[in-house]
């Protein structure tokens, strides 16, 4: 036990996230809004026979996270074949840099992201000759 398998990505405008999510990573989406009593849509991220895991997009209960304040909670980071697309459609979209693409030697570029409702996410492309 112990194993994440579920997420949650708190949002201000839910049409908004839904079309940030959707358009760049593909993400399908379900309403389960009278299940969890409040605006609540699970994200359906990918195919389930292959690794990874489904979460949800939900009505932010408190104020947003100001910006430049440290991380408070997880980062999840999401894994892609493009980076370099994959950037330019985040910003296409309304999401910010928070950390350029930088090489993690041998393994993968990775970097992150402000989404539209002020998170911060990852991105990551494997790439044995990173350097």
């Amino acid at each position: 036990m112990g194993r994440l398998v579920h997420f949650e990505i708190h949002v201000d405008d839910m049409d908004r996230a839904k079309k940030f999510y959707g358009e760049i990573f593909g993400w399908t989406f379900e309403d389960w809004t009278d299940y969890a009593g409040m605006p609540y849509f699970g994200a359906v991220t990918g195919d389930a026979s292959q690794p990874g895991i489904d979460g949800a997009l939900m009505k932010r209960q408190t104020p947003p996270p100001e910006q430049h304040q440290p991380m408070n909670g997880f980062s999840c980071t999401l894994g892609i074949e493009d980076y370099d697309s994959t950037e330019a459609k985040i910003l296409e979209y309304g999401g910010k840099v928070a950390m350029p693409k930088y090489a993690l030697p041998g393994m993968a570029w990775q970097g992150y992201y402000v989404d539209t409702e002020g998170n911060i996410f990852g991105i990551h492309q494997p790439d044995e000759n990173a350097k």
